[in-house]
């Protein structure tokens, strides 16, 4: 099944499943549908709202206002390639190896597949991320990394717009990330549920492709598979000695080349007017405008 949330043409929201060439809302909130008793698999057998099609409607994110993000960095050649981008040397710490590494992004800074996205505030190094994230299905805590992956709803496109510049600041101190990520992430188009991903199993992910692409032009990318850390393991790692609830997200961090700052000044950084789509096969595109920062 393919999910997705939308403002109908009397400006409410609504969310359904898309079947053919048409949405059958199910309901006003996929967060909702997803804690209601029989999550989604439920709700889908519900009398639908209304029937609409795709163009007829702007798509939102999936779920706009999502309770937690964490984003990781589970493939191995982007965190090799970003290394060799930002210190010449593309040698991955042993400490990376140890277990999966995530921070919490914004919640707040949710955007839809289409919408414009502005530069960061003091931001002049302006980067995508070529990303998949996984949707919690139910409130769960303490996973086997075996088993795992059957508390993911679905998967969805990730992007998280990059200040690569204040990045490199605020990396010098261990904090980690903050204000470089914080302003924009964009979901969706579908919530995918993990049955029809099925048929591609590969490795500890999928053989599917992960592309961006920049004023039409393709930039990088890579192919799900290429993963290190499985959804399996991210979601063990993050479950352990707390709860994960429905509806969190977990991202996977780019796929190597699957930003403007791994090729290493071959390509300019984002800028004002700027097309930005990023692909990623069964789970459709997102697309956006790049624009000057939003006046203070």
């Amino acid at each position: 099944m393919r999910w997705v949330s939308y403002r109908s043409a009397d400006g409410s929201t609504r969310c359904g499943v898309v079947r053919g060439d048409k949405i059958y809302a199910v309901g006003t909130d996929l967060l909702e549908l997803l804690r209601a008793d029989g999550g989604l698999a439920a709700a889908v057998s519900k009398e639908p709202i209304e029937v609409v099609e795709p163009a007829a409607v702007r798509l939102l994110a999936p779920l706009p206002v999502p309770p937690a993000v964490r984003d990781f960095a589970a493939f191995e050649r982007h965190v090799s390639n970003a290394g060799k981008a930002a210190v010449g040397n593309g040698t991955v710490s042993p400490a990376w190896y140890e277990s999966p590494r995530f921070f919490f992004s914004n919640p707040a800074a949710i955007k839809g597949p289409h919408d414009n996205i502005p530069i960061a505030p003091g931001a002049k190094l302006w980067d995508y991320e070529v990303e998949v994230a996984a949707v919690i299905a139910d409130d769960c805590s303490n996973l086997d990394a075996a088993t795992a992956e059957q508390h993911i709803a679905g998967y969805l496109i990730y992007c998280d717009w990059s200040a690569r510049d204040i990045s490199a600041s605020e990396m010098g101190f261990v904090y980690g990330p903050s204000k470089s990520k914080d302003a924009s992430t964009s979901l969706g188009p579908f919530l995918v549920t993990p049955d029809e991903l099925e048929p591609h199993r590969s490795g500890k992910g999928y053989a599917l492709r992960m592309d961006g692409y920049v004023n039409g032009e393709h930039y990088g990318g890579g192919s799900w598979d290429e993963i290190h850390w499985s959804f399996g393991e991210l979601l063990a790692h993050a479950s352990r000695g707390t709860t994960l609830r429905a509806g969190d997200i977990l991202a996977s961090g780019p796929v190597g080349t699957g930003c403007i700052q791994e090729l290493a000044g071959r390509r300019p950084y984002l800028a004002p007017g700027d097309t930005v789509r990023i692909e990623v096969q069964e789970l459709g595109a997102i697309s956006a405008r790049i624009t000057g920062p939003e006046p203070s």
